[in-house]
């Protein structure tokens, strides 16, 4: 996953580098940190694993989710969608002064549809904002809300898609909206239920019904998720 593999690697390089503390006098090693590994369910296990509960949209506003913030990389001079735009591009675009983005291509899975330039192009929440809040994210913190807005820790929880796509979905869970394409499904409901697990958001009685339709149909396909920090 190229996201968070640019991360990953930038962070283990700076853990690499002596300080000045550490040539002056040895120290003692530090606790190990235990690693986070992924959860990998069958879809249908998955969906069953969702909590239920009535969703209320009281009090809800876009501004309560912070986006889009200087990224996982903030040195780098590029805000989350454009990290996101680099990490999910086929051919990769030229990165000029305030990180504009030229040339590139990217492919929209939800409508199978090759895209270009970056302009034409929205970052979706795999789970809106709306459906968030609905879901349990009112009881969160601002931080925790900005943290799920520029999410990079799961590849599912934002992707590059047609920006008539996204619009179309709007605020819509898959109970009210599902990807165009027929060969999206399997995949959409799988990084639909991931993003759930992972920020332990509640589902509907509709939505679930729906995505236990979806796995129905969808023998083979795991859902892989790590639960948010």
């Amino acid at each position: 996953m190229k996201r968070s593999a640019v991360a990953t690697a930038a962070f283990a390089l700076t853990l690499s580098l002596p300080t000045a503390a550490h040539a002056a006098a040895p120290s003692a090693a530090p606790a190990p940190v235990a690693a986070v590994v992924p959860q990998v369910l069958p879809i249908g296990v998955a969906v069953g694993a969702l909590p239920l509960a009535v969703e209320d949209r009281t009090g809800y506003q876009r501004t309560s989710f912070r986006h889009w913030n200087a990224g996982d990389i903030p040195a780098d001079g590029c805000n989350t969608r454009a990290e996101v735009l680099l990490a999910e591009a086929v051919v990769d675009p030229e990165i000029g002064p305030g990180c504009t983005l030229t040339g590139g291509v990217w492919w929209s899975y939800y409508d199978e549809r090759e895209v270009t330039p970056a302009g034409a192009l929205d970052i979706d929440h795999m789970v809106p904002l709306a459906e968030a809040w609905d879901s349990g994210a009112s009881a969160w913190t601002a931080a925790r809300r900005e943290a799920y807005a520029n999410d990079q820790g799961q590849q599912a929880s934002l992707v590059a898609v047609t920006a008539r796509s996204n619009r179309s979905k709007a605020d819509q869970d898959p109970a009210e909206w599902l990807p165009p394409s027929a060969d999206a499904l399997c995949r959409y409901g799988a990084e639909w239920t991931a993003t759930k697990l992972r920020w332990g958001l509640a589902v509907d009685e509709a939505e679930k019904d729906r995505l236990l339709d979806i796995a129905a149909g969808c023998g083979g396909t795991d859902v892989e998720f790590t639960p948010a920090p």
